[in-house]
């Protein structure tokens, strides 16, 4: 049997380690000159930034991620996070996230308990946001901030942009999973590692190589086209999302069609801090409920100091993109983190932005269709196609899970 697959980002890459170890014959297409996508190490200035995530897998060595890197036999070391996350308060204070309860009222307090204890048995049918769900519950400010904040980090969504029935399959899904890692390498070791897989299965990965036309015989994916060659294969699993891999064939189901249209992407804008000291003295992450823009940073070097050159430190934040003024946006987060860290010493490194053709994802959670498509062994991955519940890579290995129990691996 043999797979062809369409791109070589985290998604790809996955697929083809899991589906190279089970036996098949696996030839991978990207038209990139580097393998990775959005989680690959960018080398500058003796640091090791990242394409596109943070260097942080949000459910650590426990999560679907890092489950999925075990059984392809992936050798990744993922360095957990202690504390897995801090919540910086108006007055500058910071506390666990764990101890947000305690900024409650008794009665919310116990309220949430409830609620978080049996998250799925709250999940409601309707459309209803994640904001609008906290108002009819609880209607708290620091709830609303901090659901903002949280949703900014993992989700480069606001509150009210998120399905309360996905953020509490991802609730659900933090409770069972737990807390925080870092790769020890970065991104670029977690997608290093995948490739040696699927190298040494003898599978074959090209870059600087565009895939043109998905070849569909009778309702069923049979190859493709490829740097003006046709590629044979039983499967085909696209990494570029539903509206690029429709536009690769004749796609005559209107309904298929109309889901792809409602499908958001998400943007966001990453902000890469070089330090002597350490501004936040953990991995977890650092959220920030009252910044103007900035809604969570890491600081990677606690958990791998070779992320940075000998003696610095390496500090990423995260935001979503409230307004189509990206310059505006830019300018608010650096703002923020000067108010952030009063009278440290830093340098800013790079700054990064997500959107249109290179977004955060293709498909923001709760609003992608899955990994099906109205053609037979034609599969989508990746960021257009995430699990339910999963947050950014998790939701990316969630989604190849998927994937691997149709097709029966």
């Amino acid at each position: 049997m043999k797979a062809a697959i369409i791109g070589a980002g985290l998604g790809g890459l996955l697929a083809g380690a899991k589906l190279s170890k089970a036996g098949y014959e696996v030839e991978i297409f990207e038209r990139l000159p580097f393998i990775g996508g959005r989680f690959a190490n960018l080398e500058y200035k003796g640091f090791k930034l990242s394409t596109g995530a943070l260097h942080m897998i949000p459910h650590g060595s426990r999560g679907p991620l890092a489950q999925m890197l075990n059984e392809t036999g992936a050798g990744v070391k993922i360095i957990d996070s202690s504390p897995m996350a801090v919540i910086r308060k108006e007055n500058g204070e910071t506390i666990s996230f764990h101890d947000f309860r305690k900024e409650l009222s008794v009665t919310k307090r116990v309220k949430l308990g409830t609620i978080l204890a049996y998250s799925l048995k709250f999940k409601p049918k309707s459309d209803i946001s994640f904001k609008d769900w906290i108002l009819k519950y609880f209607d708290d400010d620091f709830l609303l901030k901090l659901a903002d904040s949280f949703c900014g980090w993992a989700l480069s969504l606001r509150a009210k942009d998120v399905p309360a029935r996905e953020m509490l399959e991802i609730i659900n899904n933090m409770y069972l999973y737990k807390g925080s890692g870092v790769p020890l390498g970065g991104c670029g070791a977690v997608t290093g590692a995948l490739f040696e897989v699927i190298k040494s299965n003898n599978g074959k990965i090209h870059t600087d190589i565009c895939v043109d036309k998905i070849i569909i015989d009778k309702e069923k994916a049979c190859g493709v086209s490829a740097g003006g060659t046709t590629i044979d294969a039983d499967i085909v699993i696209s990494d570029i999302g539903h509206l690029e891999t429709s536009r690769m064939y004749v796609c005559r189901d209107d309904a298929y069609l109309e889901g792809i249209n409602k499908a958001r992407p998400s943007r966001g804008i990453k902000i890469c801090l070089s330090s002597d000291e350490p501004l936040i003295g953990h991995s977890g992450v650092f959220f920030t409920p009252y910044a103007e823009r900035i809604n969570g940073i890491n600081e990677v070097t606690n958990a791998d100091p070779n992320l940075a050159p000998p003696g610095k430190h390496l500090i990423m934040s995260h935001q979503t993109v409230l307004s189509d003024d990206l310059n505006q946006e830019i300018n608010l987060g650096l703002l923020d983190l000067k108010k952030l860290f009063p009278g440290k010493k830093y340098e800013v490194l790079l700054v990064q932005s997500y959107s249109n053709g290179w977004p955060v994802n293709r498909a923001s959670s709760g609003s992608d269709i899955g990994s099906r498509t109205p053609v037979q062994n034609l599969y989508v991955v990746g960021d257009g196609a995430k699990g339910k519940g999963g947050i950014e890579v998790e939701g990316v290995a969630l989604g190849v899970r998927n994937v691997m129990k149709k097709i029966g691996v």
